[in-house]
């Protein structure tokens, strides 16, 4: 008999990696999400460019439009969380309060989560530039930069910190997978 491709015999989870513009969030998520695949497990990551462009259409970036967007994530997420699915969140998410409703959600029903921060300084971020959001914002074609002149509130107590700047990705990868096995969701 042969074994199912993936192992389902372990919880999912919601990893949920905040930070400014340009931190590493992705390409993070996006690493992190090959290894745990290399070990059979079930993952999804839910990249927030993609989420806007297709659930989140329509939606500004107010306050308001923002938190009605990392909702819409939460509860996609804690739905393939709750299924055993590790499901990786790449969302800059910059209101504490927002972060805080979706963790709650996850409490509600039971479900892991990690708040993980990516704490890259804005100069940085600013230097890797990825889709040249701060050119344009300096450029004054674009207003409401998180980071920049739109607020972010860090975490205060992630349940991991990774300093994207100081580490190479493969490095962060295995900080965030090694979390994941420390709590038995790897």
């Amino acid at each position: 008999m042969s074994s199912p491709p993936y192992c389902t015999c372990r919880p999912g989870s919601t990893v949920w990696l905040t930070g400014l513009p340009s931190a590493g969030k992705t390409t993070i998520a996006n690493v992190t999400a090959e290894r745990l695949r290399r070990d059979r497990r079930r993952v999804e990551v839910l990249d927030g460019d993609q989420i806007r462009a297709g659930l989140s259409a329509g939606l500004g970036f107010s306050r308001e439009d923002r938190h009605r967007n990392v909702q819409r994530i939460g509860v996609m997420a804690e739905i393939l969380a709750r299924n055993g699915i590790i499901v990786l969140v790449p969302v800059i998410a910059p209101c504490a309060d927002s972060r805080e409703a979706v963790r709650a959600r996850h409490r509600a029903s039971g479900t892991p989560y990690l708040e993980v921060y990516v704490a890259t300084p804005v100069e940085v971020c600013a230097a890797r530039d990825v889709k040249g959001l701060f050119a344009r914002q300096a450029a004054r074609e674009i207003s409401g930069l998180t980071g920049v002149d739109d607020p972010y509130e860090p975490p205060t107590a992630p349940d991991v910190r990774i300093e994207a700047h100081r580490q190479s990705v493969a490095d962060s990868a295995a900080a965030l997978c090694a979390a994941l096995a420390e709590r038995g969701l790897a």
